[in-house]
């Protein structure tokens, strides 16, 4: 049931590949609560997914751009804004991608090129967009900005690889310009941290049906289902949260807070 939050508000959605994608239902989300906003990826990405039929059922534009190009990135703000009407409230960060776990590459053994593509991708996409829209003074007083995180950026999961790097590196560009959009522009900035969700990113990390159901036999709700991730989402976009920022907001069921589970146990006792 909509309620209207996003009624009149102008976004940017990055990372829409196909209907299993966060950034995909955070789209669906936006429209059946009043925004309008276009959506956006890396040209090679959106040959691989299937965008066009969001923007379709959605009324969006599609502006390609890859996030670590600033000249990309700049002629995506002044379409976004042409297109829109006006400056932007919200941003959704939803990028992510690793060489090193593609290929099967170890934290102790990295492809160090590859590294910095993980980094730069993954992490400092964020800061070249925000650094983008401030610099053509695109962002709306008063706008929420989210970059979708994980837990590996605090705790250590070995098969997460260099990801976690890029999640924690992620996490800090978010506070740092949480802090200076904040006193500008009273823009906020936070990370969502979801529960492992079944995505064409996710599913590529190795071990990933082990870890999923790990994950829900130690959160007391379960592993939170793309589709809550995307709600909760629109309500850090609304105006409903507009004392939140420089904040990660764990979105998992209560895993990153269970120390140990009857389930879990269970696998260690006779």
């Amino acid at each position: 049931m909509a309620h209207e939050l996003l009624k009149g508000k102008r976004g940017i959605i990055t990372g829409a590949l196909n209907d299993q994608s966060i950034a995909w239902k955070v789209a669906e989300e936006a429209h059946a609560e009043g925004a309008a906003f276009v959506l956006t990826n890396a040209p090679v990405a959106m040959r691989m997914g299937e965008i066009k039929k969001l923007a379709d059922a959605t009324g969006a534009e599609v502006v390609p751009a890859d996030a670590t190009n600033d000249t990309d990135l700049d002629a995506l703000f002044a379409l976004a804004q042409e297109k829109l009407g006006g400056r932007i409230d919200f941003i959704l960060h939803s990028i992510g991608m690793s060489p090193n776990v593609r290929k099967g590459r170890p934290y102790d053994d990295l492809n160090y090129d590859w590294y910095k593509q993980t980094l730069d991708v993954s992490a400092m996409s964020l800061h070249r967009m925000l650094q983008a829209a401030r610099r053509s003074d695109a962002l709306a007083e008063g706008g929420s900005i989210l970059a979708l995180t994980y837990i590996a950026a605090q705790r250590v999961f070995p098969d997460y690889g260099d990801m976690a790097d890029a999640k924690a590196l992620l996490e800090s560009i978010t506070r740092s310009w949480g802090y200076r959009l904040g006193r500008e522009r009273r823009v906020r900035v936070n990370t969502v941290s979801q529960s492992p969700t079944i995505t064409t990113a996710g599913s590529g990390i190795k071990g990933f049906d082990g870890f999923f159901g790990f994950a829900e036999a130690m959160s007391p709700l379960g592993n939170a289902p793309a589709v809550d991730c995307a709600r909760y989402c629109i309500a850090l976009f609304s105006d409903l949260t507009r004392y939140v920022t420089m904040q990660n907001l764990y979105h998992d069921g209560g895993f990153s807070t269970t120390g140990v589970t009857p389930e879990v146990m269970a696998k260690f006792t006779g």
